[in-house]
């Protein structure tokens, strides 16, 4: 049911037309009698959340992937705000936390590189062949640190969760090199392995007082630092009439 339901949504252009026979046969395995002819897509819901969706160049990052050429493109960076020009080489496509991301090999910077593919702009696919890089590199650059930013770990964070949290948290996986014990009374203790700290605090951030950052010292300070920018948002507003109403205009 997952499988058909990331189908049914497939992005649009190469990747919908050349899964569509797979997903056909789908149709027709989950109406047999011992799968509840049916009734089991009615059944399961999988529910996405806060996906940017694929972006206008879907199709062709996808061709370029498959085909093994080199793509041209246009980039503008979130992070930076930097509009650039770039020449890539492929390798593979993620599907990370509802939004698609490329990892290629960029030509300009002569270096591994994971794009945003929604950012991505004015996609051609190029006549040259792609330059490979070997599946154990990729997974040194992009998989060894936390979350979807590459590069290998510079540090380790050690977070402790309060006993009421450990109940989530413990069961699970921030990291496959993730380190976790539960203590004598209750509270769970976390080690991850990280290069850059953005995804992290967030996901720190998003336990609110139920987690603590035990170390690095330079994690513990920015998470804090957060914290009081936005605790300033509420103690520090400017006084200003209250609303008449739930939902009124203020003046």
């Amino acid at each position: 049911v997952t499988v058909h339901d990331l189908l049914a949504n497939a992005e649009p252009g190469f990747m919908k037309e050349s899964l569509a026979p797979l997903k056909s046969k789908l149709d027709k395995l989950l109406t047999l009698e011992h799968l509840g002819g049916g009734e089991l897509p009615k059944r399961v819901r999988i529910i996405r959340l806060a996906g940017r969706g694929p972006g206008l160049c879907f199709a062709q990052i996808a061709q370029a992937l498959v085909e093994r050429k080199q793509l041209h493109f246009d980039f503008h960076s979130r992070t930076s705000g930097e509009e650039s020009t770039r020449t890539v080489s492929p390798q593979r496509l993620i599907h990370y936390r509802d939004n698609w991301y490329l990892d290629a090999w960029c030509h300009a910077r002569k270096a591994l590189r994971s794009f945003a593919v929604e950012r991505v702009q004015n996609a051609r696919v190029g006549t040259s062949q792609a330059k490979s890089v070997s599946e154990s590199k990729l997974h040194a650059y992009f998989a060894s640190s936390y979350g979807i930013f590459s590069g290998a770990p510079t540090a380790t964070a050690r977070l402790l969760f309060t006993a009421h949290r450990a109940r989530w948290v413990a069961d699970e996986l921030w990291h496959p090199a993730q380190v976790g014990v539960v203590l004598a009374d209750g509270r769970y203790q976390l080690e991850i392995p990280y290069s850059d700290t953005r995804e992290l605090v967030m996901d720190i951030l998003k336990h609110g007082a139920d987690v603590e950052v035990i170390s690095p010292t330079a994690l513990r300070e920015t998470v804090r630092e957060k914290l009081i920018a936005s605790l300033a948002k509420y103690t520090n507003a400017r006084k200003a009439a209250p609303d008449k109403e739930l939902g009124g205009v203020r003046e």
